[in-house]
């Protein structure tokens, strides 16, 4: 790619960019959220035409304006949310779009270029599958076979360990690693500055659109030196400290619940005491969602108890709860977080817009909705330009704050977090653990839950495990590693 500028009205998301990858590299695509990195590869898979600049494939001039046209010109991308059809098999999801033989589907050929593919680069599936029936790293797996299926010499991966166990993301380097010396070129797009070191060649990083700099041997460059290139200052951790943890501020007790929100859960007990952070770690889709769910009032358990605050939960709704003092941050920021088709102001009190604060007898405040969101964006620096922008055109990082904002302005007992940092980058993910900290420090109970065991095991002082809706051990944070919280994610228990 070479001088690649684009612009949404007067913002430049890209200016003058270069970028290359050769046969059999791996290149990590580095840079904090909006620096520019999905519009760059949106631009090489044919969604954003350029204003400026060209794309060379194997040395020739090459016009994508499609994804059609990148797929012809032997480049896959495999997103951060996988494109799939849950209810067809795994063959038939290889068979999507391709012509068969006298107009019917080449079953045969299929399965003989699957199996191909498995023997090659250990991506082993069951071709008749179905889908939804596949584990989140299954069907990550089946995102980049799709792509060598349709001939792929450059895969572009978007945060592709974001959803993964620590064996997983072995298992997915391995494959990585097989396809560059087999001469695949591959672009890598993470956060994660340890993976990056462990397994690309060269890392390219952008800063406000622009190249910020090149690292040529990221093994050797250390994470805090990427961190500055791709904030322009120093990153410095923050450091958890010691705490007092007070008397219980949240109880589960036996909590059990139908799978009407994906993995039930069986039987799940817990406390989280004031003053502490409990994360709660597992491979995606063990009982996470329905364990936040229930927590948070959007679901009832069929058995089982939950007191906040020493008072027991009568009826599970997001007021109730909220009323007795929960705070909630939902995983998915841009549905159930924050209504993005909505001024931000009025997305930051819709949870209390009921209250005094913010309405009477049925009449909103505008003025008072505007003051506390004006107030919000000054205290946590969300970067937009003012309370009426639509909610849906902040960054990633910068709708992370909002949520942030929203609820601890109402000084929350206990406060549930989804994936904090999912998709943030370095920058944003350390204002979000700070804040964490000091509401720790002013005695609040965190749950942090999160597929990012390094940032659980930084930030938490207790980590429970959930394998199949039950919660199969928890450790203190300076006994746990990730290789024994990896086996507890497996259901190897015994092993741990």
């Amino acid at each position: 790619m070479r001088g690649i500028t684009k612009s949404f009205g007067a913002v430049k998301a890209n200016e003058a960019v270069d970028l290359s990858v050769a046969p059999g590299e791996i290149l990590g695509l580095l840079g904090e959220n909006g620096a520019g990195k999905t519009t760059l590869m949106n631009v090489l898979f044919g969604a954003y035409a350029p204003d400026a600049g060209e794309i060379l494939i194997q040395g020739r001039p090459t016009r994508i304006t499609s994804s059609a046209d990148a797929l012809a010109a032997g480049i896959g991308m495999v997103h951060q949310h996988f494109h799939l059809a849950p209810r067809l098999t795994v063959l038939e999801n290889l068979l999507i779009g391709i012509p068969g033989k006298s107009g019917r589907i080449d079953r045969a050929g299929g399965l003989t270029r699957l199996a191909e593919i498995g023997r090659q680069h250990g991506l082993t599936l069951d071709p008749d599958v179905p889908v939804s029936a596949l584990s989140v790293g299954e069907q990550q797996r089946l995102e980049i076979v799709k792509a060598l299926f349709r001939g792929a010499k450059l895969l572009i991966l978007d945060e592709p360990t974001a959803v993964l166990a620590p064996s997983e993301v072995d298992g997915l380097f391995s494959a990585l690693r097989s396809m560059a010396a087999q001469g695949l070129g591959i672009i890598f797009i993470s956060h994660k500055l340890n993976e990056v070191r462990a397994l690309t060649h060269r890392c390219t990083v952008l800063r406000h659109g622009h190249v910020a700099g090149r690292v040529d041997d990221p093994a050797n460059t250390t994470s805090a030196a990427m961190a500055q290139l791709m904030c322009g200052h120093e990153i410095v951790p923050p450091a958890r400290g010691s705490s007092t943890p007070g008397e219980p501020v949240l109880t589960l007790d036996g909590i059990s619940t139908s799978k009407h929100s994906g993995t039930a859960l069986r039987g799940v007990s817990l406390a989280v005491r004031a003053g502490e952070i409990l994360g709660i770690a597992g491979v995606s889709g063990n009982g996470q969602r329905a364990l936040a769910e229930v927590i948070s009032g959007m679901i009832s358990p069929e058995a089982g108890r939950m007191t906040i605050a020493g008072k027991q939960v009568a009826r599970f709704t997001p007021r109730e709860v909220q009323a007795l003092g929960l705070g909630r941050i939902p995983e998915d920021r841009m549905t159930t977080g924050l209504v993005t088709n909505l001024p931000l102001a009025d997305s930051m009190v819709l949870p209390r817009i009921g209250t005094s604060a913010f309405s009477n007898k049925g009449l909103l405040k505008p003025d008072a909705i505007r003051a506390f969101a004006e107030a919000q964006i000054k205290a946590y620096d969300i970067r937009c330009p003012g309370p009426m922008t639509r909610a849906g055109a902040l960054s990633g990082g910068n709708l992370q704050k909002a949520l942030l904002a929203r609820e601890l302005a109402f000084d929350p007992k206990v406060l549930v977090v989804s994936q904090p940092t999912r998709g943030l980058d370095i920058g944003a993910a350390r204002f979000i653990h700070e804040k964490f900290l000091d509401m720790r420090a002013k005695g609040c109970g965190i749950v942090v839950i999160g597929e990012d065991l390094e940032e659980l095991l930084v930030l938490c002082d207790r980590i429970a495990v959930m394998y199949e809706g039950r919660i199969v051990g928890t450790l203190d944070s300076g006994a746990a590693t990730v290789a024994r919280l990896g086996l507890l994610m497996t259901g190897a228990e015994g092993k741990a």
